[in-house]
């Protein structure tokens, strides 16, 4: 059941006019890289957490986000410093940097969300969730490319979709090409939000939040406060953060892209491209599958077929 704000009070913190405790996890996205200010970043986050509390209630906002995390440091550090924390509202976004390594395991990935989840939901704290769009498409890669790279974050939000139904999450959605292809919320890197984006993705957090009770303050506005880049800083920052982008992942993602996009052309000229999708289905089923309720699991259990009792990890591609 939907919490309302005087209900917002994990394990003992029964007082509801103590702070609300709001707890960011994640990578860059949450970070706040795209959104500088004087002192630091700031990011979608905190514009929210300036939304959430009133007069009556303050709020205290901690983010734990780092840049270039993934599933397993947001499950291995981040979201015990957070549970320590007590929150009453803890966002969970991680995933896209998973699906930039040649390492990405959907299972895997979907069991450590499932862990976070728990862990977090189980102190009290109500969950904050975001589907993404695909990484590809807000680069503009050509389809050999961008086409793995949007399989793999489908799959993922399909992950994010479940554990967010599972755990009563309040969760936006921006998978879809219109977050992409608005340029507007992206810094000129194209890997993350602007200032426009950020408070884009802080004010949809927030009309969600009131609309169950649980932001008290004034939503946070659209129009972006510091000065736009002007062209030549834009190039600068383009120049500087995807050239440093490119040398860290020059190892890593930029030959497992190259073997990605070799397997879409080769399928592709043999025609046996819906192979892939296949092996991306059913990745996700067996993700989906462990991320079920306990309860859901042994149902479906007693109802598939005898067989092996450890299932082969399945890759997304080939």
């Amino acid at each position: 059941m939907p919490r309302g704000a005087d209900e917002l009070c994990p394990t003992g913190s029964p007082d509801p006019s103590s702070p609300v405790r709001f707890a960011a996890l994640g990578d860059s996205f949450t970070e706040g890289v795209g959104d500088p200010v004087p002192g630091g970043l700031r990011g979608w986050a905190a514009l929210l957490a300036e939304g959430v509390a009133d007069g009556r209630r303050g709020v205290e906002f901690r983010n734990f986000a780092v840049s270039g995390a993934q599933s397993a440091d947001v499950r291995d550090r981040q979201a015990l410093a957070a549970a320590a924390f007590r929150p009453h509202l803890a966002s969970v976004v991680v995933g896209v940097n998973d699906t930039l390594r040649r390492t990405f395991d959907l299972l895997l990935l979907a069991r450590r969300l499932d862990e976070v989840c728990a862990l977090l939901a189980g102190g009290g704290a109500v969950l904050l969730t975001v589907c993404l769009p695909d990484p590809g498409a807000v680069l503009g890669l050509p389809a050999p490319l961008g086409r793995p790279l949007a399989r793999r974050q489908a799959a993922v939000n399909a992950v994010v979709h479940a554990l967010s139904e599972r755990y009563d999450a309040v969760h936006l959605h921006m998978g879809d090409r219109a977050w992409a292809e608005d340029r507007s919320l992206w810094s000129p890197d194209r890997l993350h939000p602007a200032e426009r984006g950020h408070r884009t993705v802080a004010a949809g957090f927030h009309r969600l939040l009131a609309a169950r009770g649980l932001a008290l303050g004034a939503a946070p506005g659209l129009d972006p406060r510091q000065p736009l880049p002007g062209r030549l800083d834009s190039w600068l920052r383009l120049v500087t953060a995807g050239t440093g982008w490119l040398a860290r992942r020059s190892t890593d993602l930029l030959p497992q892209l190259l073997c990605l996009a070799g397997a879409e052309l080769r399928h592709g000229a043999c025609g046996t491209g819906a192979r892939l999708d296949r092996r991306a289905e059913e990745a996700l089923r067996r993700a989906l599958a462990a991320v079920q309720p306990a309860d859901a699991r042994t149902a479906g259990a007693r109802a598939a077929p005898s067989g092996p009792s450890a299932a082969p990890r399945v890759s997304m591609e080939g």
